[in-house]
């Protein structure tokens, strides 16, 4: 089955989320998505607060920006939220937007070397294991988590994605891939393509979930917010991207990533939509039955 889940915007203020969760939560959401967009709000608090205000939805995060967080931060954090919630977060990591990362004085030179130091490091240590590495960027001298998550817990740590380099490291490097709204069907079969290179480049055999984010817009101006949008972003002239309608088209358009790879398909409102707590209604009682 797809799991559908919808974003709550950090163009919203933090004040909304409390009543964005506690409705996804009433109304059976799956998965509820924020992001760390600078210079807007907090990744991990604002998944703490989430989590902490419900009871059974998943929060993820897509994603928290490598440069911005010293790897041992990193796990210090997703393992208390693994511990206080269980199975319930789900985090993942990224290069971060390099302009933004520029202006804070974090720009890498290699992205792909750190997101890959990174992630090793990352998920050893939320393993459980003794860390000692000294590479590029990521250092660390006999590093142990004394509250890492259960030994039998499943903590996968995904990765965000576009370019061929990256995603091929996310499938040898990471448990999952998140791909953003820019990412057509087509784009996902070629994405899973390349996750699937890396993973055979290292020797994994686990199964590697693809969360896609899909911009929404719903009711009577749906389809001018929609073309805005992409507009906004360069991205009018790229087909089947995004989808503008009823839950029956919003099914489909799900239904059209399901079939070419992606495991999640988080729903993305518009950076306007008028009513954030009706957005995750309808995609949780409206687009979920419809989506097999």
């Amino acid at each position: 089955m797809t799991t559908l889940g919808a974003v709550f915007r950090p163009q919203l203020p933090p004040e909304r989320l409390r009543a964005v969760a506690r409705l996804a939560d009433d109304v059976g959401l799956e998965e509820l998505w924020l992001w760390e967009d600078c210079f807007l709000e907090g990744g991990i608090s604002a998944a703490a607060a989430a989590l902490a205000w419900t009871e059974r939805v998943r929060v993820g995060v897509g994603v928290l920006p490598v440069p911005l967080r010293n790897v041992a931060v990193t796990a210090m954090e997703a393992a208390t939220l693994h511990r206080l919630f269980p199975g319930r977060a789900v985090l993942g990591v990224g290069h971060g937007v390099q302009d933004w990362m520029g202006q804070v004085g974090a720009r890498a030179e290699s992205p792909l070397t750190l997101l890959r130091e990174h992630l090793v490091a990352l998920r050893a240590l939320l393993r459980g294991e003794r860390v000692t590495t000294d590479g590029r960027y990521v250092a660390l001298d006999d590093v142990t988590l004394d509250w890492p998550p259960p030994a039998d817990a499943d903590i996968p740590v995904f990765a965000g994605g576009t370019g061929p380099r990256t995603l091929r490291l996310t499938g040898e490097a990471a448990d999952g891939t998140i791909l953003t709204a820019a990412t057509a069907p087509d784009g996902v079969r070629r994405a899973r393509g390349l996750i699937d290179q890396g993973r055979a480049a290292a020797g994994r055999t686990e199964p590697h979930r693809v969360v896609v984010y899909l911009l929404t817009a719903t009711g009577p101006d749906g389809a001018a917010r929609l073309r805005a949008e992409l507009a906004a972003e360069g991205l009018e002239s790229v087909p089947e991207l995004g989808v503008a309608g009823d839950a029956g088209a919003v099914a489909k358009a799900v239904q059209r990533l399901a079939e070419a790879g992606a495991d999640s398909v988080i729903l993305q409102p518009t950076g306007d939509e008028p009513d954030p707590e009706a957005f995750v209604r309808f995609t949780a009682e409206e687009v979920r039955p419809l989506v097999p």
